[in-house]
């Protein structure tokens, strides 16, 4: 009886993981480097208002559309949904600030 109680919590446990885990997500940031060979970009964040946040951490994400690379270049300021696709952070929204 234990052990049934422990799996129907985990089992409840990793359902909210999973649901969070496919949240899209907006970051703000300036493009550093664009790499249309392997459809990444590299995008380093703002500083968000809190201390002790992840603000000008750098980081690579794919890009779902390969137009994106005609519209910006490095050293433009964006602001990017990011959501998984394929396992992988991808940019699915982009925009111009």
């Amino acid at each position: 009886m234990r052990s049934a109680r422990f799996m129907a919590a985990a089992a409840v446990a990793f359902g909210f993981c999973g649901a969070a885990y496919g949240q899209q997500a907006t970051v703000r940031g300036e493009i550093t480097k664009l790499d249309e060979a392997t459809g990444t970009l590299t995008l380093k964040q703002d500083q968000s208002g809190t201390v002790g946040g992840a603000g000008g951490a750098t980081a690579d994400y794919k890009v779902k559309d390969g137009l994106v690379f005609n519209a910006v270049k490095a050293g433009d300021k964006v602001q990017v949904t990011v959501d998984r696709v394929d396992g992988k952070p991808t940019i699915t929204k982009l925009e111009k600030q």
